[in-house]
């Protein structure tokens, strides 16, 4: 079974200016000499975690998500990251998964942050999304996504890899590195975390913290504070041989996995 390799950039954004990140990101892609199947982006990674989506905002049509849909296809590489998205007068904090083939899939973050007033400004999703990609099924979510077990409950279609890309905190920063090996160790899972660093127009600090951690929690990569690009190689054969070994989602409420399985859109 082949190895995943994933390439995540931890980065500070441009306050609310979506050419300026785009151009950003421009040069960091073009950093990118290996080939890799996976590269993930921060939340709101075009305007950084605004609550200001009117003017912001763009279509499934805007310059952003053909920005992605470009970068996929240059890069022979799965492309992920979350934008504001305008639709049908409704705004999503929508992750876009841009495939090098053209295709396009999404996901709406469920648990809007409601401290910042996320939930007045954004409409929350209700599906989750699973992927799948050289064997293996990963499963993609939204920064406050993370504080809720049951949404991240690995049932349904059983993922390998769950991605949490956020605009986290320095204020709270022990939260996303506790919370990340938690939710690798119940759901006996790789788990990478995508930050940002540097500080927001709201006055917001962001120290990164972004990482790769195995799927007995213990943290492969961290990197604190600095832009940077990382790229991690996972195995999926090793992680099946722990799930046969010490077999602990056998023995999960298993009543509760119908619930979620309605939810979960498989791709």
């Amino acid at each position: 079974m082949p190895n995943l390799i994933v390439t995540f950039i931890q980065t500070e954004l441009v306050w609310e200016d979506i050419q300026a990140n785009l151009e950003m990101l421009d040069k960091k892609f073009e950093a990118i000499e290996n080939p890799t199947d996976l590269i993930l982006l921060p939340e709101m990674f075009s305007t950084g975690f605004s609550m200001r989506p009117v003017g912001l905002a763009e279509t499934m049509q805007g310059s952003a998500v053909s920005w992605m849909m470009k970068k996929a296809a240059d890069k022979s590489a799965d492309i992920a990251g979350s934008l504001m998205i305008e639709e049908e007068g409704h705004y999503f904090n929508r992750l876009i998964w841009a495939k090098p083939d053209g295709r396009m899939l999404t996901y709406d973050k469920k648990h809007l942050f409601r401290m910042s007033g996320e939930e007045k400004e954004y409409t929350a999703g209700n599906h989750l999304l699973t992927v799948e990609l050289k064997g293996w099924r990963i499963r993609p979510f939204i920064c406050y996504d993370l504080r809720f077990p049951a949404w991240m409950r690995n049932s349904g279609s059983p993922y390998d890899l769950a991605i949490v890309i956020a605009n986290w905190p320095a204020s709270r920063e022990i939260h996303w590195q506790t919370l990340l090996r938690a939710r690798a160790i119940e759901n006996q899972s790789y788990v990478i975390g995508v930050n940002r660093v540097g500080v927001d127009g709201n006055q917001v600090e962001y120290n990164g913290y972004s990482c790769v951690i195995d799927y007995q929690g213990n943290v492969h990569f961290q990197e604190v504070k600095h832009d940077h690009t990382q790229t991690a190689s996972l195995s999926l054969s090793t992680l099946r041989n722990y799930r046969k070994t010490f077999p602990v989602l056998m023995d999960r409420d298993t009543e509760l996995d119908q619930l979620f399985h309605e939810s979960d859109e498989i791709f």
